[in-house]
């Protein structure tokens, strides 16, 4: 069987009719409407992140997709929870809920959990059509997820960049896909069409790769962020909690380096983020400051070479699998 034949027979490709299983991460601040819907019309999975975005504002960058492509593509909402009684918890919590609501009322194909727990909006996403996801970075978080009836899993590991747990992507992949019913799609550290070859290998229906398209013409983010990811090696990613309050992978610089020997002063999600990380985002990943703001990328880093056009990506990706197979077909 060729390679092709494999790809096709996947869950994201039988059940969306998309030409790759290739679905591009939804980076907030990067992964807007021009990245998902370059990422969709080469036929992969575009992924629009919302983390930053008013509601008005993701519908907006909805309909850039549209006027792109009329391939499927993704919304990727923070749906974890706040507890708070404060006014900046509430303007949180209301901020999701509109983000849900225009997701919802523009009938987007795909709906992903990238933080918390969906369950609340399955049955009216099950009822207009879309299907919902959720990144997980455990078997427990994956079991309960998939018994509350998702349509699938992002098994997310401690390679990825962004938001990230403390399982490596080689043994939580195997893990899920053993442990639960529903299609798993592999993440965390995956960078180019080898990574691809290894999800198939590991029991997952695809890939969910962020980190890659950081270093694209259509991501949304600073050349001089794009050149930094261009140029790191293995060794320049941290894990952080200075952005959010939980822990994200980024490229290390003075940023990242002052909340390391600042422990004490870190606050929890998502005052983290709404006091200090979302300013240092901007000033890092749209402004340029590489030094002083939140630069997130995956160990996967090490394996991006250029900056290139979405498509190209995608055709790098594909072909570099179908060597990699015929590689694993013609060995003794």
């Amino acid at each position: 069987m060729k390679l092709d034949q494999v790809l096709k027979r996947t869950f994201l490709c039988e059940r969306l009719g998309v030409e790759y299983p290739i679905m591009q991460a939804g980076m907030g601040q990067v992964a807007y409407g021009r990245l998902a819907g370059a990422v969709s019309s080469a036929g992969g999975i575009g992924v629009i992140g919302s983390g930053y975005l008013t509601g008005d504002e993701l519908r907006r960058e909805i309909r850039i997709v549209r006027d792109i492509t009329d391939r499927p593509f993704g919304v990727d909402i923070l749906f974890a929870k706040v507890t708070g009684e404060d006014e900046d918890s509430r303007r949180y919590t209301r901020q999701v809920e509109d983000q849900i609501a225009v997701a919802i009322d523009e009938r987007v194909p795909i709906l992903i959990s990238g933080l918390g727990n969906p369950l609340d909006v399955i049955s009216e996403c099950r009822e207009t059509g879309i299907l919902v996801g959720s990144v997980v970075g455990t078997v427990r978080h994956a079991l309960r997820l998939a018994n509350d009836g998702v349509d699938f899993l992002i098994a997310s590991g401690h390679e990825g960049g962004g938001h990230v747990g403390r399982v490596g992507t080689i043994s939580l992949v195997p893990a899920i896909t053993a442990a639960v019913k529903v299609p798993v799609i592999a993440g965390g550290g995956l960078a180019d069409g080898r990574g691809l070859l290894a999800a198939l290998a590991l029991g997952a229906q695809g890939v969910w790769m962020g980190t890659r398209f950081i270093a694209s013409t259509e991501a949304r983010g600073h050349e001089n962020y794009k050149a930094r990811l261009v140029a790191a090696t293995d060794e320049d990613t941290v894990i952080s909690r200075g952005h959010s309050g939980k822990t994200v992978r980024m490229l290390r610089n003075r940023f990242t380096d002052y909340w390391a020997a600042n422990e004490d002063k870190l606050k929890p999600y998502p005052h983290q983020l709404q006091e200090v990380g979302t300013a240092a985002s901007v000033l890092g990943r749209i402004e340029g400051d590489i030094e002083n703001g939140v630069l997130p990328a995956g160990q996967s880093a090490a394996l991006v070479h250029s900056v290139k056009p979405a498509a190209s990506i995608i055709e790098d990706i594909i072909c570099e699998a179908r060597e990699a197979f015929g590689i694993f077909r013609e060995a003794p």
